[in-house]
């Protein structure tokens, strides 16, 4: 791996600029962040050795290579799931990639399903912390010193001074944010209500696909992480309704524009 790695990252080096130390994942729905992004070069997934390629509707598949709060930022606009049929190793790829580049920070955006009675559709969560559900952890397998400690510790794996940054502008821009706990599962189907009310049980208030690995190996190679979920559905009991991809893509489009603002803030100020 550490091969391939080597050659994704030679050959993106040229086209990235050398102060870039920004990576920002964009979730199901989140994808038009990307028209906040100033002078912007796309580099399709497809022509990047290695890479893997987005299958999901709402992920475009493309490195946004551009400014973002007068700071030069790499976005992902479609990120990569295990439901996808992809090893973890491939999901979290691009994070590797990141750290190989020099990034010290990564941000991430996902569509959840809310588990805390005090949730709305439409609100943003940022995540403290996570719960780990996925089958297969993206660090299993022979460790290598350039990734990181063979066990490193998850103790403060959400950047406190990020999560305080982030309180301070939403405050300040009268920006509403809920707090809470991020539960990963490998899906693809969405909970039943009984697992709902399970995952709230052991302490969760959102629920999704995705971000938990990113993060960790995010976090594994010495990104500074801020995350966010978007609520697109409820999984609180007796607000459970039938619920469709479209119609988190579409609750996502909605919500976005102020976690796109207060991301674009916590930059300018880094």
């Amino acid at each position: 791996m550490l091969q391939t790695l080597q050659e994704t990252v030679s050959w993106l080096r040229p086209q990235i600029p050398a102060e870039t130390k920004i990576g920002i994942i964009l979730g199901t729905g989140l994808g038009d962040l990307a028209s906040s992004i100033t002078d912007k070069k796309e580099i399709s997934y497809e022509k990047i050795p290695h890479f893997p390629v987005s299958t999901v509707e709402g992920h475009s598949g493309k490195l946004i290579v551009g400014k973002l709060g007068g700071k030069p930022i790499l976005a992902m606009q479609g990120r990569f799931h295990y439901y996808e049929g992809y090893d973890m190793k491939q999901v979290t790829y691009p994070v590797r990639v990141m750290q190989f580049l020099g990034f010290e920070y990564l941000f991430v955006s996902n569509a959840a399903g809310g588990m805390n009675a005090s949730f709305r559709i439409g609100d943003i969560m940022l995540i403290e912390d996570h719960i780990n559900f996925f089958p297969e952890h993206p660090l299993r397998g022979k460790n290598l010193p350039e990734f990181g400690v063979r066990f490193p510790d998850m103790s403060e794996t959400y950047n406190r001074k990020l999560r305080n940054l982030a309180t301070s502008i939403a405050e300040k821009n009268n920006i509403k944010l809920q707090y809470g706990t991020y539960v990963g599962l490998q899906g693809p189907t969405f909970e039943t209500p009984a697992e709902y009310n399970f995952f709230r049980i052991m302490g969760g208030d959102a629920v999704g696909m995705s971000t938990v690995p990113e993060v960790i190996v995010a976090h594994h190679g010495g990104l500074k992480v801020l995350a966010f979920s978007i609520i697109t559905d409820l999984g609180v009991l007796g607000k459970i309704v039938e619920v469709s991809h479209e119609e988190v893509q579409e609750a996502a489009k909605i919500a976005q524009p102020k976690m796109a603002f207060i991301m674009e803030e916590i930059i300018k100020q880094l």
